[in-house]
């Protein structure tokens, strides 16, 4: 937990004499396994580009020439008649900058600090990079999710706004909108802070 004193002035300005349930700081902005995730997913990417990049760029590099089918026509292409091949490479490139593009976007994500996050009786407070966030407790759903051990942990909190993400196999799907607080200690009180107050601020009425 931090200290009042620890948070930046103004985190501190904007929460004023606001009671303070907790104040911890994020060390990551994403969990680590969501990260690793984007990570190895990008590598096992570009891994796979790379065959049609060395099978249809390396003999050129080397002053061969290459044989290949298009349209089911025999096509050669070489150093001298290069046209042949600019379709190809300009579909092998772009699946290379979508594989550069996820391993980049993974390690952000790695390497992203999370930022400050407060607790008040009636709303969640964020800030990072000299901007602030305010959530009130009733825009959360109660879906959390918690892990680690009480030195360092993730807490994943559910949001009641979300967004409909199309699936090739299968109906539309919802997802909610999260919010991640990672890498922090103390994460079991923190998480039964955040539920205690979701449950006092939520706005659905109590079954009779």
């Amino acid at each position: 937990m931090i200290e009042s004193y620890g948070l930046p002035g103004l985190l501190a300005q904007n929460l004023g004499s606001e009671k303070r349930d907790f104040a911890v700081m994020a060390t990551r902005s994403q969990p680590l396994k969501m990260s690793l995730a984007v990570i190895v997913f990008g590598t096992i990417w570009l891994a796979f580009t790379s065959i049609f990049v060395i099978a249809f760029l390396g003999p050129v590099f080397a002053g061969r020439e290459v044989h290949f089918l298009s349209n089911d026509v025999p096509v050669v292409a070489g150093p001298g008649n290069l046209r042949p091949l600019l379709l190809p490479a300009l579909i092998i490139g772009i699946f290379v900058l979508v594989g550069l593009g996820m391993l980049s976007w993974g390690l952000r994500m790695l390497l992203k600090k999370g930022g400050y996050f407060v607790g008040t009786p009636t709303r969640l407070v964020h800030f990072s990079n000299g901007t602030i966030r305010s959530i009130d407790w009733e825009q959360f759903s109660g879906d959390i999710e918690v892990g680690g051990n009480e030195q360092k942990g993730n807490i994943s909190l559910g949001l009641r706004t979300g967004k409909m993400v199309s699936q090739k196999n299968g109906p539309d799907r919802y997802v909610p909108d999260t919010i991640y607080i990672s890498g922090i200690p103390d994460v079991f009180k923190v998480e039964q802070i955040c539920r205690m107050r979701i449950k006092e601020n939520d706005p659905t009425p109590s079954p009779a």
